[in-house]
Order: C-alpha cells, then sequence, then structure tokens
C-alpha cells in the first residue's frame, strides 16, 4: 500500500487530513510570544485578530522529528510525501532530512511539488485517489509531475510589508508600491522556489483582470481548476471569483482560506489565484 503524507500548505488540518485518508506534519506560526501548529492550534481568523492587535507573526516548517514520526507510523508501506514548494520554505528539506534518518529509507519518496496551496491541494488529494485505487508509487509519481507541470500561482497581497520582511520583495519595490497605493501581482519563478513580480496595476479589480489574462493563452477552462484562497479576506476573494467566472466560466472553482504560516508571507488580505490542469 502507499500511503500519502504531506504538510499544511495542503490547506488540510491534521484532523481533516486523517478523516481524508492521509497525514500532514504542520507548519507552525509564532506571535505575540506564543508558537503554534497551525490549524490543529490557531486558525486563520484568530492569528489574523492577534496581528491586527500590532503583532507580527514568524513561521516555520514542520520539525523534522515530526515528520520523522509520521514515516514511523507505517513501517512497512511506500511512503510518498509531497512537499510544497522548496525555496518558499525548509518543508521540504525537513521532509528529505527525516527520511534519510528513516530505516528502509528506500520505500520513502519525497516529491518538491514545486506549489502550493490550491494545487498542492490537489496534487495531493489526486495522489491519494490513486492510492486507494491501487495504483503503484511509481505511476502516482508520474501522475504528479504531470499535475505539477500545469501549475501556476499569482499572489496579489494588501500590504507590501509582509513579503518585504519574508524577502519576498526589495526595499524600493515595496516603498513604491505603498507610495502609490498600486496592486501588485507576484507570481512563482519557473523552478516555483521563489516570488516575482508579474506586474503592478492600479487597484484589486485591475491585478485580477491582469492575472486572468495571463491565464487565458494556456487555455485555462473547462478541465482546469481554479483555486481562489484569502489571508481572511472573504470578500475580495468573492470579487476575484465573480471576475474569473466571468472569464473562465467552464472551470471547476474553489474558494479557500489560507492558513496563518501563508498569512504571515502574503500578510492579512492577501488574495491567490491558482490553477492546475485537471
Amino acid at each position: 500500500m502507499v500511503r500519502i503524507i504531506s504538510d499544511t500548505s495542503t490547506l488540510y488540518s491534521s484532523r481533516q487530513a486523517h478523516e481524508a485518508g492521509f497525514s500532514v506534519a504542520p507548519l507552525s506560526v509564532t506571535i505575540a510570544g506564543r508558537s503554534y501548529r497551525e490549524f490543529d492550534e490557531i486558525g486563520a481568523e484568530q492569528f489574523v485578530s492577534i496581528i491586527r492587535e500590532g503583532n507580527m507573526p514568524t513561521s516555520s516548517q514542520p520539525a523534522i522529528g515530526e515528520v520523522l514520526s509520521l514515516y514511523e507510523k507505517f513501517p512497512c508501506d511506500d511512503i510518498l510525501n509531497i512537499s510544497m514548494a522548496a525555496g518558499l520554505s525548509g518543508t521540504y528539506a525537513s521532509a528529505a532530512a527525516a527520511a534519510d534518518l528513516c530505516e528502509n529509507s528506500g520505500r520513502i519518496t519525497v516529491i518538491n511539488s514545486r506549489t502550493l496551496c490550491g494545487p498542492h491541494r490537489y496534487i495531493v488529494e489526486t495522489a491519494l485517489h490513486l492510492a486507494n485505487g491501487g495504483t503503484e508509487k511509481d505511476a502516482i509519481v508520474r501522475r504528479v509531475h504531470e499535475l505539477m507541470d500545469s501549475a501556476k500561482s499569482y499572489l496579489i497581497p494588501a500590504d507590501f510589508a509582509y513579503l518585504r520582511r519574508g524577502g519576498r520583495l526589495s526595499p524600493l519595490v515595496s516603498y513604491v508600491g505603498q507610495l502609490t497605493k498600486m496592486a501588485p501581482i507576484l507570481t512563482q519563478t519557473e523552478n516555483g522556489e521563489h516570488l516575482t513580480i508579474a506586474g503592478v496595476r492600479r487597484s484589486f479589480r485591475h491585478a485580477v483582470r491582469f492575472v486572468a489574462k495571463q491565464l487565458e493563452p494556456i487555455g485555462t477552462g473547462e478541465g482546469w481548476r481554479i483555486y481562489v484562497t484569502h489571508g481572511s479576506a472573504p470578500h475580495l476573494a468573492g470579487e476575484a471569483h465573480e471576475l474569473l467566472c466571468a472569464a473562465f466560466p467552464a472551470a471547476h472553482f474553489e474558494l479557500l482560506p489560507l492558513s496563518p504560516a501563508f498569512i504571515t508571507q502574503g500578510g492579512p488580505e492577501c488574495v491567490a489565484i491558482q490553477i492546475v490542469q485537471a
């Protein structure tokens, strides 16, 4: 049997993942002098509430020991750990290091998904479906890579400060964005390890329309999944969803709240638009 393991970039809590039939190692956030395992010990709304009291958060990848304990729960099974993008977090490195420490490590395959959140969630759900159907691990890995190659992500932050603190933007670009109140659009680099500016528009609605224009040439529509995820900003996510539905009516949409670790990077009220070909 192939066991699927991942992390909370999938936007599944430990309990939700267990109920679905796989396991996740939670990322952690530290704020106001306390550390929390995201989803399990703190949710997005409580987290943003603490931020708005004037506290700045930090985040960290799952501890190696915690990932190792997940591997050791299944000593006789093949394990496929599908991690969030390397470079954007140390989560992949922790997953790989834990595999090296495990007895019979050859049964463990760790994949850098090169993505996060919405597409990451769908990739893991697909891998789980295939594993439950008896598909061999090599075939699951091939399908995972096909999905990875189709995934694209765009981020529209409401506050440059979080990206600047995390090293996502240069201070000059951040300062200009704050000064002009413009809406930046970030996307992942080709290897998925960094964020780069795809464009700057004068409002959130114009930024969403810019993303839609970027998605048109690749044939986004029927057979594609579009994820709109948000940092405790359902009103903005709803606005983005409405605009994207008009542009791609045949696509399948999901709206999801981001986890505390990703709000730490993108800031409250950030909105991510992500696609993957189903």
